[in-house]
């Protein structure tokens, strides 16, 4: 792409979050990316629903969220949440206290697995799709609830052993997929640039901010090693935003598929030289990630690409899909949450002064000044 791309970064510490959090929003211009007559999605992620620091949507930054886009005149705010095979969408927003932030500025909450409050419908994208019309030959299915609004996705800046970073694109991949999306992991860049294409066309606006401030290294989405780096981000550009942070992480984004594709689908601009960064100096940044590898990665590597993913049409159907997802909570939930995570979430709360700010959100719940708008007389 030819026009250069905006995407603004802040270097923060927990007393002034907040209000950099709405600052960093406007050093993004965020009133020309989303439609101030539409209805605004809040999508935050919750890729564990334990809090373990990195994994998910911070408190601090849903609020910083809210707040900013409230003060800046949208006021019709709705949180939309999904589940996963291996996510709990109540125990996550609980666990990691989205609920009071939600209940003191008033944002109501939907979740795009209820029937009541949305249903799911067949979409035809004008864009040709790379992927998902073949995995998908019944046709791609999206909530109906998405159609008309703006969106502001929410993710973190961390690892993921799919895609190597995860971030603005990927967080679309919960919200617009049902829970058959784990057919797409073979094609899971391709998949993520075709529900960009998809968002633009269904979205009156698209906006992210990520969160840094404590990020993500090792093989994510889960389980990873928390690094203290006091940084956060926005953007209008989600290819954009995720170059900026892959870079920040040290990789070349113009390697990593997704992003590459997408630039190359003029959808947004992955090669970090057509994106101006605003804000604070991150050009010497570059913090030696690596994705690593664990058995869940292990295995998850055979299933998808490698040499027994033929197998996959097998396996990822019921009943036998029951297994893996088993092994998955097994995994994740009652061997590594108490015998491992748990520890380091703990040492996190106490030592850190990000974990200490969540220690606050748990005993005092929101932070800011209600948002909450007046009640009509």
């Amino acid at each position: 792409m030819s026009t250069r791309a905006k995407v603004a970064v802040l270097f923060t510490k927990p007393e002034q979050v907040l209000p950099d959090y709405e600052r960093l929003m406007h050093l993004a211009d965020v009133s020309q990316h989303l439609d101030p007559s539409a209805t605004t999605i809040l999508k935050d992620n919750i890729s564990w629903h334990f809090p373990f620091p990195s994994a998910n949507s911070t408190p601090w930054q849903l609020e910083g969220a809210i707040v900013a886009l409230r003060n800046a005149g949208y006021n019709d705010l709705v949180c939309v949440q999904n589940k996963t095979v291996v996510t709990n969408a109540f125990k996550g927003e609980d666990l990691n206290k989205y609920v009071p932030v939600f209940r003191h500025h008033d944002i109501p909450v939907k979740f795009n697995f209820r029937d009541e409050d949305m249903g799911w419908e067949v979409y035809r994208p004008k864009r040709p799709m790379l992927v998902l019309d073949k995995i998908f030959p019944d046709g791609i299915k999206i909530p109906d609830y998405f159609h008309g609004k703006n969106i502001v996705h929410l993710p973190t800046a961390k690892c993921h052993i799919y895609t190597t970073t995860t971030g603005a694109m990927k967080n679309a991949f919960g919200g617009l997929l049902n829970t058959n999306r784990h057919y797409t992991h073979s094609h899971i860049h391709e998949t993520l640039v075709d529900l960009l294409a998809i968002q633009k066309e269904i979205h009156s606006g698209l906006f992210a901010t990520m969160d840094g401030t404590t990020a993500g290294n090792g093989p994510g989405p889960r389980i990873m090693e928390p690094v203290r780096k006091d940084v956060i981000l926005a953007s209008g550009d989600q290819t954009a935003i995720d170059a900026v942070s892959a870079k920040m992480m040290g990789f070349d984004p113009m390697k990593m598929d997704y992003i590459r594709i997408a630039h190359e689908q003029g959808l947004g601009v992955g090669d970090p030289r057509e994106i101006e960064v605003v804000g604070d100096d991150v050009s010497g940044e570059s913090w030696g990630f690596k994705v690593g590898a664990h058995l869940h990665s292990f295995l998850g590597y055979l299933a998808w690409f490698g040499p027994t993913k033929f197998l996959q049409n097998i396996v990822v159907r019921p009943p036998l899909v029951a297994g893996p997802i088993m092994f998955s909570e097994i995994f994740h939930d009652y061997y590594h949450w108490p015998l491992k995570e748990k520890k380091v979430y703990e040492r996190w709360r106490r030592e850190s002064p990000w974990g200490q700010l969540f220690a606050k959100y748990q005993s005092e719940g929101a932070q800011a000044p209600s948002t909450a708008p007046a009640p009509a007389v």
